[in-house]
């Protein structure tokens, strides 16, 4: 098929590169020239046959809403627009909305996989009408990991594909922090010896062997203290999206809700709660306190 990509960072360019390596005809746009195979947004759509097929991989919120918007401007009657990237399902609900008055499909794809996309596929999450699904069918077949796992047409109403992936981010979130106050513990007892190795071998015949136990392990292997990195994580948005959904509908997320908050904890080289708990420690108690330096 002939399919527009718009956004061609380190997944997007990895897609465009599977998706052409599986036949498909693939007109790319960035706003780096070294990458894009055209000037504007206008001359990629111009080299699209009708119905032309678009698929947005720009950062979540403004930058997606902006795309989107303006691809509805370009974009004619029986048209489509995929977003693929990491917005929040609520936009999805306006951007189908807003399309749909133009005559314009929607298909919201959740898209999972990273950098070894290229070579291992991506977990494709998807979200729109049956019609509008089909459209792009041939390139979620390519772009999709080998095997029958892989894609899901997670529902028929806009956002279904990205609450599926925002969720998927929440448990990431949680997997990862119990393998890291794993890793943790075992570094603060004098009588364990190889942590590396001991991590390394969870990965084979135990219930916990998973792909985020293999990276943790090649990045330990690298850096056994992890002595390079500072302690500061990041979050890119789901995890709070997950648990603001968890609070609307009332379902109890310890653990995702506890990783997320660990994030926050990571970013304060002085945490002020703790020093309010460390306060009243002394007060009922008499525990010590350590002054500031």
């Amino acid at each position: 098929m002939d399919i527009g990509l718009i956004g061609l960072g380190k997944m997007g360019g990895n897609m465009r590169q599977r998706l052409r390596d599986g036949g498909h005809t693939v007109v790319g746009y960035d706003m780096n020239p070294d990458v894009s195979d055209v000037k504007s947004l206008a001359e990629l759509v111009e080299k699209l046959p009708s119905p032309k097929v678009v698929w947005v991989m720009v950062p979540a919120g403004d930058p997606t809403r902006e795309t989107i918007k303006k691809l509805g401007d370009l974009l004619g009657k029986g048209d489509l627009v995929v977003d693929g990237g990491n917005s929040r399902w609520t936009d999805d609900q306006k951007n189908a909305e807003m399309l749909g008055e133009l005559g314009v499909g929607f298909v919201d794809c959740g898209v999972s996989g990273g950098v070894w996309g290229l070579q291992n596929g991506y977990a494709l999450m998807c979200g729109g009408s049956d019609e509008n699904v089909a459209k792009v069918q041939p390139a979620f077949d390519t772009l999709k990991p080998e095997g029958t796992s892989g894609f899901v047409h997670a529902g028929k109403a806009p956002g279904a594909g990205h609450f599926s992936k925002m969720v998927h981010n929440g448990i990431e979130y949680a997997i990862m922090q119990s393998y890291a106050e794993g890793w943790e513990l075992l570094e603060a007892v004098d009588f364990v010896e190889n942590v590396p190795a001991i991590f390394d071998s969870w990965r084979e015949g135990t219930v916990i062997r998973s792909w985020l136990l293999d990276l943790l392990c090649a990045a330990i292997k690298d850096d056994a203290h992890l002595d390079k990195i500072k302690g500061y994580a990041d979050d890119s948005g789901e995890g709070r999206w997950t648990v603001e959904a968890a609070i609307e509908h009332a379902v109890p997320m310890n653990a995702i809700a506890a990783s997320l908050f660990a994030r926050f904890a990571s970013r304060q080289d002085d945490s002020p709660a703790m020093k309010a708990i460390a306060a009243m420690r002394n007060q009922f108690g008499g525990h010590a306190v350590h002054p500031e330096k």
